[in-house]
C-alpha cells in the first residue's frame, strides 16, 4: 500500500446544523486548516426528530393523518435542502475545495462509513458536552465514532461546556 501524501488530507467534517457542529468546523478552519485539504461537509438528518418535535399533537390523535405527516416532512426536506445550500456556501466563501454530504441513517455509523468511503486521513466533530450519567443512557455520537473510526478523530468541544462537568 502507498503511502498517502500528508499536504493532501481528506477532512470529514460532521455538521448536523448545531452551535457545536458550527464551533468545530471554525476550530477546524482556525487551528489545522491546510490550503490543500479537500474537506467533506458531512450532513446525517435524523428525520425522527420531526416526528417527535410534533409529539404532543400527534398523540393526540389516534390515527395520524397522512397528509400532515407528508406536510412535516417536506418542511423537513426543505429544511435540510437549505441547510446544504448553506453548508456549500460555506466552502465557497472559505474557498476551500471539498464537497457537502448529506446521508441518512445513524449518526455514528454514518460518519464512519462516509470517512472510509471517501478516503478520509481525518474527522472531525463537535460534542455537546453531555454529562456522565446522560451519555451512559443515551450514547454519544463522538464517543461512537472514537471507538469505530479507522482514522484520527478530532473531537471539538465547545468551550461553553467545557464548565458544565
Amino acid at each position: 500500500m502507498a503511502a498517502k501524501n500528508d499536504d493532501n488530507r481528506i477532512v470529514l467534517i460532521a455538521m448536523d446544523g448545531s452551535e457545536y457542529s458550527d464551533y468545530a468546523f471554525d476550530w477546524y478552519w482556525d487551528n489545522i486548516h491546510r490550503d490543500s485539504d479537500h474537506v467533506v461537509l458531512l450532513h446525517v438528518p435524523e428525520y425522527h426528530t420531526v416526528v417527535q418535535s410534533q409529539a404532543d399533537r400527534v398523540t393526540a390523535m389516534v390515527m395520524a393523518d397522512v397528509t400532515v405527516i407528508s406536510e412535516m416532512m417536506a418542511e423537513e426536506e426543505k429544511r435540510i435542502k437549505s441547510f446544504l445550500e448553506g453548508l456549500g456556501q460555506k466552502l465557497k466563501d472559505k474557498k476551500v475545495g471539498g464537497k457537502v454530504k448529506s446521508v441518512g441513517g445513524n449518526p455514528g455509523e454514518v460518519v464512519c462509513r462516509v470517512a472510509k468511503e471517501e478516503g478520509a486521513t481525518l474527522i472531525v466533530t463537535g460534542t455537546r458536552g453531555m454529562g456522565k450519567i446522560r451519555r451512559t443512557f443515551l450514547g454519544s455520537i463522538s464517543d461512537y465514532i472514537i471507538h469505530h473510526s479507522n482514522v484520527p478523530v478530532l473531537v471539538c468541544r465547545h468551550k461553553d461546556t467545557q464548565h458544565h462537568h
